[in-house]
């Protein structure tokens, strides 16, 4: 979502904000991430970096399970849902939180595509 859809939706009342101490507009990451679920918006890979894995899912964290050695991080990517199992400590490392923004890289050797019933 762009920056004029995040302020439209606080101009509707639909995404509430408040000011920090600079004086800058904030919102929650987990009501703006909640308000993207809902919406479902493809958004497009800000980072420009080039790579071999072309199934990149931009998105923001809407869950996290975590324990000692592992965590499962779930993202809403536009209108995907996107599960990753890394570790615990990748999750610290990458500074991850609900509401945070990610990208979801996803290199497989194997792809299952289904579609209903083949006659």
């Amino acid at each position: 979502m762009s920056d004029d859809t995040v302020r439209r939706w606080i101009d509707a009342g639909v995404l509430s904000s408040a000011k920090d101490d600079a004086g800058r507009t904030v919102v929650d990451g987990l009501e703006l991430a909640q308000l993207a679920k809902q919406n479902a918006v493809l958004p497009v890979d800000p980072s420009g970096v080039g790579r071999s894995a072309r199934n990149r899912f931009v998105g923001i964290v809407t869950d996290i399970v975590m324990d000692r050695v592992m965590a499962q991080v779930e993202l809403q990517c536009g209108p995907h849902r996107v599960v990753s199992l890394i570790s615990s400590e990748a999750v610290r490392e990458l500074g991850l939180e609900l509401g945070s923004v990610a990208v979801a890289v996803v290199k497989a050797t194997n792809v299952i595509v289904e579609t209903g019933s083949v006659e």
